[in-house]
């Protein structure tokens, strides 16, 4: 895919990471896009070590204005854009009861409200790429709680149940343009987002980040006439206990 390039927020570490290597390998033009400039660097680091081209890009994914910068970046560095990975996201557990707004507002900021407005911003790109060859990219990552409620992550589960809503509704407006859009729905993948349950599921046992990251290369590799909306990931611990 040389002379292509994607966008991948939430890239520097877990999922993001996982996917930005992938597309990396495979010839992508790479703009990663985390919070945590220390972090980031450290990930940048391993891609360029590896040979990746890859622009780097420190920001707040729940701004507006950090948004802007990222894709303006992006848009810069590249001038196009075939695939954007809406992966930025927090999760803050808790009771409802006892769940502060600040916690509420910074997950429907970064979860929905920030894969919103990037996808926006990306839009134009994405038609121009998706007139070019038929075929332009949008995965937003979700939750398999956006599928049904986890209980003491309420806000979390809203907020990628929103993210679910807002796949099929670009589904709808942007397949006209030659450009996809998939929802991803996974349980406990071995991130550092999950460390908080690994003394209940081993890292070992949870969904790895390069499953993630080989259903992005499925998706790259169907024909223009074939959309995925939305794709599920679960553990088979989770098949026989029925979730």
């Amino acid at each position: 895919m040389e002379g292509r390039a994607a966008l991948v927020t939430g890239g520097s570490s877990g999922i993001g990471l996982a996917i930005a290597r992938m597309l990396g390998r495979e010839g992508y033009g790479l703009t990663v896009a985390a919070r945590r400039p220390d972090k980031l660097e450290n990930a940048v680091k391993e891609l360029r070590d590896e040979g990746i081209e890859v622009e780097s890009v420190a920001a707040n994914l729940g701004s507006e204005e950090g948004i802007h910068q990222v894709v303006q970046a992006h848009k810069d560095k590249y001038g196009r854009m075939d695939v954007l990975i809406n992966n930025a996201g927090v999760g803050i557990g808790g009771a409802i009861a006892d769940h502060e707004t600040k916690k509420l507002d910074i997950q429907l900021n970064v979860n929905l409200r920030g894969v919103y407005l990037t996808l926006r911003e990306s839009i134009p790109m994405l038609k121009e790429a998706g007139a070019q060859h038929g075929k332009a990219l949008v995965v937003n990552t979700a939750s398999i709680a956006g599928k049904g409620g986890e209980a003491w992550l309420a806000a979390y589960s809203a907020t990628k149940a929103g993210v679910i809503g807002l796949s099929q509704a670009a589904h709808g407006e942007l397949a006209g343009d030659g450009i996809q859009v998939t929802a991803f729905c996974p349980g406990f993948v071995a991130t550092p987002m999950t460390d908080w349950v690994e003394e209940q599921v081993a890292k070992e046992d949870m969904i790895q980040p390069e499953d993630i990251a080989e259903a992005v290369r499925f998706l790259l590799a169907t024909s223009p006439h074939c959309i995925i909306p939305e794709i599920q990931f679960i553990r088979p611990q989770d098949v026989r206990q029925g979730i």
